[in-house]
């Protein structure tokens, strides 16, 4: 399986949750509605997971995907694939059975770990002639084996050859098909020694809280990966409920969590006087990012938590950016500044550098260690390149002391409630019903999710426009994408804005709909 690594190495691969599970077997890792786990039996259960992997044949580099909700089983899953030289692919379970299969095949899983509770999407992907091995978590699926009775034999001391694997995420495409994010060395991640900094870590008592799907980048990169690895341990939602986040803050005196803006913005829907019944003492750090937060909302937070609150940059590719407190004190609105090893360059959209200052594109340049491809897709890998620079199609300036400040997004993503959406993967759906003509979703101003979809939609010749209509319009969406990407609103329209070449000019489209405070223009508008 490869050579045998170093401690430094070792410690990257998940091993050092061994370390802490020799020294103190019976401190929580996991604590999760669906059970929990100590250091010893997670890094015992991990042992297994490798073992069962190198049984079944898999070498250094091989595909698995992983199909889980937020369980226990998916973190020991990912620390033993990650001990054993593997490639891991967790998929968004909310995803549709066909968008689910697509990831599954692209990543060449051989094996597939699949939740009970995502049985449909489970059986429809084990039919790919790729997929060798299905393994059922939490109950039984047809055509899978069953988790707990595979591992059970399975010897849990500490395997003898580590071999550092690697995680594999996607990020769907502007083109309309997800893209897996593949490093081309194997990471360390560059914000993580930010976070140990700032963190004030205490093993001894400290707990992480986890209110997010652990499937999404950074609470995998930031929660799973990083707290676990410094004997942190980690309590788990199922899914964030404002007033249950703030019951487990107190019930477990909870130190540390990473949250999503639209988060702060349901705890602060909360009545004062339920937010102030729970004793939230004990929280001394809370990280926040994948989505703008708006001054407002971030200092409103700050008002009640005291001045806790860091925030980072960054999304599947990489987060390179990071502002602390002192940061947000000093640089209001900042989203603050690069980490080492990272940069920070605001371009037009011809590859000139911006004067300090002046709106751009935000490309964020990282490490050596950090480089990346789309995987099995070159020219997606180059779409977003100037040289060693990459963009995640934020908008921006600097500061004269280096400060990043974000002013909006290019109008092919929208991030709602910390989620990438891709308009163009909804038009593609859109485009294949009867009654459309030619439809474009762009992102439109939300109080609470930051963006959301609308639909701007030219019919067919005598289409009438009416409610029957949208609903049938979101039926037909509801069976080939998720519903968290499904459009908030409908316009219908007469013709789009088009370039000399006939394309439709989806920015000028999507700035139709923002104007100087922030609300969407109407223009025949059904919601």
């Amino acid at each position: 399986m490869g050579r045998v690594l170093n401690a430094a190495e070792a410690a990257a691969a998940g091993m050092a949750i061994a370390v802490t599970a020799r020294a103190h077997p019976d401190r929580p890792a996991v604590i999760a509605p669906t059970g929990n786990r100590s250091f010893a039996e997670l890094n015992a259960n991990a042992n297994r997971v490798a073992r069962l992997l190198r049984q079944a044949g898999l070498k250094e580099g091989d595909g698995v995907a992983l199909l889980c909700t937020n369980r226990p089983e998916f973190v020991e899953i990912i620390m033993g694939v990650m001990r054993c030289g593997l490639r891991i692919t967790p998929i968004n379970w909310h995803l549709t059975p066909e968008e689910s299969s697509y990831i599954v095949d692209d990543c060449e899983a051989r094996v597939l770990f699949a939740d009970v509770a995502c049985e449909a999407s489970a059986r429809h992907a084990r039919a790919l002639p790729r997929v060798e091995l299905g393994f059922a978590i939490g109950g039984a699926i047809d055509g899978f084996e069953s988790y707990d009775d595979t591992l059970q034999p399975m010897p849990g001391d500490d395997i003898e050859d580590p071999v550092m694997g690697e995680r594999m995420l996607y990020t769907s495409g502007t083109t309309g098909r997800p893209k897996g994010v593949k490093f081309l060395h194997k990471r360390k991640v560059p914000l993580l020694p930010a976070l140990t900094a700032s963190a004030d870590l205490r093993p001894d008592t400290d707990l992480l809280l986890n209110p997010s799907p652990l499937y999404h980048a950074a609470p995998m990169s930031l929660n799973l990966w990083w707290a676990l690895n410094q004997g942190i341990g980690m309590v788990v939602m199922e899914r964030f409920e404002p007033t249950e986040f703030l019951s487990l803050i107190e019930r477990h005196r909870i130190t540390h969590s990473h949250v999503v803006p639209v988060m702060f913005q349901r705890l602060l829907d909360l009545p004062e006087d339920v937010r102030n019944r729970f004793d939230l003492s004990s929280l001394r750090w809370m990280l926040h990012g994948s989505a703008p937060c708006t001054r407002d909302l971030k200092d409103r937070m700050i008002a009640w938590l005291g001045p806790i609150l860091h925030e980072f940059f960054g999304g599947t590719e990489g987060a390179l950016v990071y502002s602390t407190p002192r940061d947000w004190a000093a640089h209001p609105g900042t989203v603050g500044k690069p980490v080492p090893g990272g940069a920070i360059a605001i371009m037009d959209a011809e590859g000139q550098q911006r004067p300090v200052g002046e709106i751009g594109i935000v490309y964020l340049r990282a490490p050596d260690t950090e480089q990346f491809i789309y995987f099995k897709a070159a020219e997606k890998t180059q779409a977003n390149r100037r040289g060693d620079w990459f963009t995640m199609g934020d908008m921006g300036y600097v500061d004269r002391s280096g400060y990043l400040y974000l002013t909006g997004r290019d109008a092919d993503t929208v991030v709602s409630g910390g989620v990438n959406i891709y308009p163009a993967e909804i038009d593609r759906v859109l485009n294949t019903h009867p009654a459309v003509k030619e439809a474009v979703c762009v992102g439109v101003p939300s109080e609470r999710w930051g963006e959301e979809i609308r639909a701007v939609v030219v019919l067919e010749d005598g289409v009438e426009e009416n409610e029957d209509l949208i609903d049938d319009l979101l039926d037909h969406c509801r069976g080939h994408i998720a519903g968290f990407k499904l459009p908030k609103s409908f316009d219908f329209i007469e013709a789009f804005p088009r370039s000399s070449i006939g394309k439709v000019m989806r920015s000028e489209l999507r700035d139709r709909y923002w104007t100087p405070d922030s609300q969407p223009q109407d223009l025949s508008t059904h919601s």
